[in-house]
């Protein structure tokens, strides 16, 4: 029988005392029914007495994704365009855009979004063919939504 015989049951990448030291590491975790940590400098702190409990979203106070003047809809309308179109495809015409969204391989939903643009123009960024499209953006309505009234 030769050296290697019994190599195949134990680590090649670490010495035996190393491959001792990460199993006891991990001990804990495979143990405990909740997170740990090898090192207790990487713990989180628990609240002091008499602190408040630390919330992600206290009292739902947080707002998330949508900002003002857009809807989500616009929103999820902007991100998949933009998934699809590189700033690269900047600026460009309607049918260029269509051509940079088929040649990225967009799905035919994000084409027939692009082919609906007006003929032309060219588009600067992502915004300007939002907006073209009839959705609102943060930095101003689409086309057909009434503009914000301006203080005198």
């Amino acid at each position: 029988m030769t050296e290697s015989a019994g190599a195949s049951s134990r680590s090649t990448k670490h010495n035996p005392r190393l491959d001792e030291e990460l199993e006891h590491e991990v001990q804990g975790m495979l143990k405990a029914e909740r997170a740990t940590r090898a090192h207790e400098w990487r713990e989180v702190e628990p609240v002091a007495e008499g602190q408040p409990d630390i919330d992600a979203d206290p009292a739902g106070t947080l707002v998330g994704g949508t900002p003002v003047g857009m809807d989500e809809d616009a929103v999820v309308a902007r991100a998949e365009l933009s998934r699809w179109l590189d700033r690269a495809d900047f600026p460009s015409s309607g049918p260029d855009l269509v051509e940079a969204a088929r040649d990225h391989r967009a799905p035919d939903v994000v084409v027939a979004e692009l082919e609906r643009l007006p003929q032309g123009e060219t588009f600067e960024r992502i915004g300007d063919v939002v907006r073209a499209l009839g959705y609102p953006t943060e930095t101003g309505p689409g086309p057909g939504a009434s503009e914000p009234a301006q203080d005198s």
